[in-house]
């Protein structure tokens, strides 16, 4: 019998698994909050291979919520999903907080642009005349609300303590600012940027955890360090690449999106495969 998702988010599907969930990422991609008609065939075992690939090198920072991503360990209803394959994440539940939690450690994207308006991001005021995709003088915490459709809300840090209270905004803006130090630098030696990224924590009997994906080219931006230059807009290895060639059509960023053609669609996958390449040493096999 086929097995019905409780819940599908824009890429992920989460399945009902008995005391545990099982997340599947799918091939679909967004962008500007939308769906696109088009998949990126491989590219949820590509970001599921990194996730799993950084819950292992994190997890004396924060524990997460990983159990397995083999079928067969999965309960007996899901072992014939073979699909599922590679893309697929036995997981532990977890009480999940109702705040993106986003740390920036150069200036892009949401956060340029309000820096160019006020000077600030998140209600942290930053040094004068910065340009585009600047690092800046340390990593900041700047966290969003959680919109279940639509656009996130950037919040700053009272609001976020008015939202989970103020012990546990501290634990989770310092696990965060830990977790984003750890990996720009392990990613640096590998020739990436992490130039900013999001992650989602939740509480497992009591503790702080963390859930869905973390630092994959669809919750980060990442760039080649080599190719790096202040000022402007960065080659990517992430949907950045994306949102670039939609800006090029004539579309108001409302549903329907446009389908990708096959040339985007193949380039966009293969800058996956490069992160993953860099990050982890090895090839990943798509079969």
């Amino acid at each position: 019998m086929q097995q019905q998702p409780f819940k599908s988010g824009k890429v992920r599907d989460i399945y009902e698994a008995g005391e545990h969930l099982i997340i599947v990422a799918s091939d679909r991609i967004s962008a500007f909050d939308c769906i696109l008609p088009t998949p990126i065939t491989g590219k949820g075992k590509v970001l599921s291979s990194i996730s799993k690939f950084w819950f292992s090198q994190t997890a004396d920072i924060v524990p997460n919520h990983f159990i397995s991503d083999d079928v067969a360990d999965f309960p007996q209803e899901f072992q014939d999903q073979e699909d599922w394959q590679g893309r697929a994440m036995l997981v532990k539940r977890a009480a999940v907080l109702p705040i993106e939690c986003v740390v920036r450690g150069y200036l892009a994207g949401g956060g340029w642009k309000e820096y160019q308006q006020s000077g600030a991001v998140s209600g942290i005021t930053l040094p004068a005349s910065l340009q585009q995709s600047q690092q800046l003088p340390e990593p900041i915490f700047t966290p969003s609300t959680k919109a279940e459709s639509g656009h996130d809300e950037p919040i700053s840090f009272e609001q976020t303590s008015q939202l989970i209270g103020e012990e546990l905004a501290a634990q989770v803006k310092s696990t965060s600012l830990q977790l984003y130090s750890f990996a720009a630098n392990y990613a640096h030696q590998r020739g990436i940027i992490i130039a900013d990224t999001k992650f989602e924590f939740g509480l497992i009997d009591g503790k702080l955890t963390l859930v869905d994906e973390a630092l994959t080219p669809d919750s980060s931006r990442f760039w080649d360090v080599e190719k790096y230059t202040p000022g402007a807009s960065q080659d990517s290895f992430d949907k950045q690449f994306v949102r670039d060639y939609l800006e090029t059509l004539d579309w108001d960023k409302t549903p329907p999106a446009p389908a990708l053609p096959t040339e985007i669609m193949q380039r966009t996958l293969d800058k996956y495969l490069e992160a993953y390449s860099r990050l982890t040493g090895n090839k990943l096999d798509l079969a």
